[in-house]
């Protein structure tokens, strides 16, 4: 018979298997003090004694807030800590038993569509999802089916689409297109070009392209992709072909930086061939896992094929998404957020976080050992590498192990 520990996926240590075992200072006379690790006790415990299991299990987890490479919120206040354990029981998906709960998720958005200059915010359509790369392919999806439409439309065959990104997309872009079966054309980075900038965009696209993905803020280094020259190289290949590309934006995090400190960079929908933007309320939304945002410039750019009616949880209930039940609470922390620092809050969070970023580059670039890829001036991330050194005995992987020891 297949070992199915053995497949891929599963992910269990072998050497691991076996028993958590109790101190019996925790335990009651009687009460079982070794419980399987893989398998389902056959009889109760105290609460507090599986509470004290699984808090003593949880303390060999990192501290969040100690790990510099984490894009995710880690603190939230009092309130909102109150607010979370208020809101836990809530389900997402249920609007017609949560209504005031849909609602403060239409106006999230809505803030969103607002934030990135939609131009009429009224006729906009979004969702909450569980992080950004559902967000992502829920734009993913939208592009892939507007294309399928006009080309059955133009009587042409839609069995070969593809999507044109940077070699340096975020791992839900490569799923996505996985998942789906669509070709993924990556455009390489280089010293002469660091993130996707427009350069040679026609050599990838094509009559069964669906879109283009832009990245504010790369996961890799931080830096932001030029979405309007990029739009641009697109409008050059439209007046060429005919070909109409349009862009979905990755602003997992450039898209609550963006507006806040650089609020003249043109990457959002005053760029007219931008046809969605996704953003993580969890990371600089600074709320906690997971939330993710996804806004479309009008409710013609997302496919109404694609919006399911859900009529048995007591009402009928339009949804676009890849999961169905989810937290609600999340998208009350995010209001919660909204309300709390209005735009003076978030443009003083965010502009630490940026002055940060900006010091410890000067720092690290100033090391004799080490250059510079990017110095934080987008989002508030950086990147470095080792200088050519003869007979150095380190490399990166033995500093990255070497600041792990330290959170």
């Amino acid at each position: 018979m297949n070992d199915p520990t053995r497949h891929p996926a599963y992910s269990i240590d072998r050497s691991q298997l076996g028993a958590v075992e109790i101190n019996p200072v925790f335990a009651r006379p009687a009460e079982a003090t070794e419980f399987s690790k893989f398998r389902l006790p056959a009889s109760e415990s105290l609460p507090e004694t599986a509470y004290q299991v699984v808090h003593d299990e949880a303390m060999l987890d990192g501290n969040a807030r100690l790990n510099l490479a984490t894009f995710v919120g880690t603190w939230m206040d009092d309130y909102a800590n109150r607010l979370y354990a208020e809101s836990a029981d809530k389900n997402m998906i249920d609007k017609d038993e949560y209504p005031k709960t849909a609602e403060i998720e239409t106006r999230c958005w809505m803030m969103l569509a607002d934030l990135w200059h939609a131009p009429d915010p009224d006729n906009t359509i979004g969702t909450s999802t569980i992080g950004s790369s559902e967000a992502c392919m829920l734009g993913g999806l939208a592009l892939k089916r507007r294309w399928q439409h006009a080309r059955k439309a133009a009587g042409k065959p839609t069995d070969h689409p593809n999507m044109v990104m940077s070699s340096a997309v975020q791992v839900c872009w490569e799923k996505f297109c996985n998942y789906w079966d669509i070709e993924p054309r990556y455009v390489p980075i280089s010293e002469d070009h660091k993130v996707l900038d427009g350069t040679n965009l026609a050599d990838y696209v094509d009559e069964n392209t669906i879109g283009v993905v832009a990245i504010m803020g790369v996961t890799y280094t931080g830096m932001y992709e030029p979405v309007k020259q990029i739009a641009a190289a697109l409008d050059e290949i439209q007046e060429r072909t005919g070909l109409d590309v349009k862009i979905h934006v990755d602003a997992a995090s450039g898209g609550m930086i963006a507006p806040f400190i650089q609020p003249d960079l043109e990457w959002d929908f005053r760029v007219d061939r931008m046809a969605s933007i996704n953003t993580s309320g969890h990371k600089y939304g600074l709320v906690y896992p997971g939330l993710g945002w996804v806004v479309w410039r009008s409710v013609d750019d997302l496919p109404e094929d694609l919006i399911f009616k859900v009529s048995y949880l007591g009402g009928d209930m339009p949804t676009f998404a890849l999961n169905f039940s989810r937290p609600g609470a999340q998208v009350l922390l995010q209001y919660y957020m909204f309300l709390r620092l209005g735009m003076d809050g978030f443009r003083r969070v965010q502009t630490n976080s940026h002055d940060v970023a900006k010091f410890l580059s000067s720092q690290i670039g100033a090391m004799d050992d080490f250059e510079l890829w990017n110095d934080g001036s987008d989002i508030p991330v950086f990147a470095w590498r080792l200088k050519d050194r003869p007979n150095r005995k380190w490399d990166l992987y033995d500093l990255s192990e070497r600041l792990r020891t330290r959170g």
